[in-house]
């Protein structure tokens, strides 16, 4: 279970979440600074993964495809948006 309202304390941007998507091991900074929120221009660096999940803000991003505790990456400012 994840929470679905996750927000960067860096950025101030919203996490966007993907199922069943991990990001191309091109991906970098700026390609997220200049397309967060776009799906479509996101959608570029997509790599259709069963079972996976893609998250991003405008600074960070991660791959996950199997429990995984975002909360133990030091380098991750993202925190709840409250429900």
């Amino acid at each position: 279970r994840t929470c679905d309202q996750l927000r960067c304390t860096a950025c101030d941007f919203r996490v966007s979440l993907f199922n069943d998507y991990i990001w191309d091991q091109s991906c970098d900074y700026l390609f997220f600074r200049n397309n967060v929120p776009e799906l479509s221009k996101l959608r570029a660096k997509m790599i259709k993964k069963k079972g996976a999940r893609a998250y991003a803000c405008q600074c960070s991003w991660r791959s996950v495809d199997e429990l995984t505790d975002l909360q133990t990456d030091q380098q991750l400012r993202w925190v709840c948006g409250k429900h």
